[in-house]
């Protein structure tokens, strides 16, 4: 029973080094196989099979004591099973999307309020909307544009700037 619950405690421990060094050996087997073992050779799948491989065959010896023999594929049952669910966990991780984060060229067309006054040739400071926050950017214009002015964003050259125009009512 020892030799078992030392794979299930090595298996655990390569869990443990998994969540740590996150993505390291991934991919390193990618396209061995013709590609048939993507995926089932990285850290997490390998760590859960030999994690269950060895505390399934404890259980087995516990329980029964049929011997190593039959425990070692009893307990690679319950690892086959562990590394199954943590595969199709893993994939299905994986094809959670996020939106889509929102850039500069979102702000094109938008329109805002100038909270520090724009003079010519130099920057302000205008109050736009970005994924519906508030968010301050430093603003130029071709002309100078009063505090409290509403204006539209012409384009966006840097993340943190934006060249707008007033809006004429």
């Amino acid at each position: 029973m020892a030799w078992f619950l030392g794979i299930g405690i090595t298996g655990v421990v390569l869990l443990a080094l998994s969540l740590v060094f996150d993505g390291v050996l991934d991919g390193a087997l990618d396209g061995a196989l013709g590609g048939a073992l993507d995926g089932w050779l990285s850290l997490p799948v390998v760590a859960g099979f030999a994690a269950m491989t060895g505390f399934g065959g404890a259980i087995a010896t516990g329980l029964a004591d049929p011997g190593p023999a039959v425990a070692f594929p009893v307990g690679a049952v319950f690892g086959l099973g562990a590394a199954w669910l943590t595969y199709r966990f893993s994939r299905a991780l994986m094809r959670d999307q996020t939106a889509v984060t929102p850039t500069g060229d979102d702000l094109v067309g938008t329109s805002g309020k100038v909270v520090t006054a724009i003079p010519v040739g130099g920057f302000g400071e205008v109050l736009l909307q970005l994924a519906g926050q508030p968010v301050k950017f430093a603003a130029r214009s071709a002309g100078p544009v009063a505090r409290g002015a509403e204006v539209w964003v012409e384009a966006a050259p840097t993340a943190t700037s934006v060249v707008v125009r007033p809006v004429d009512h």
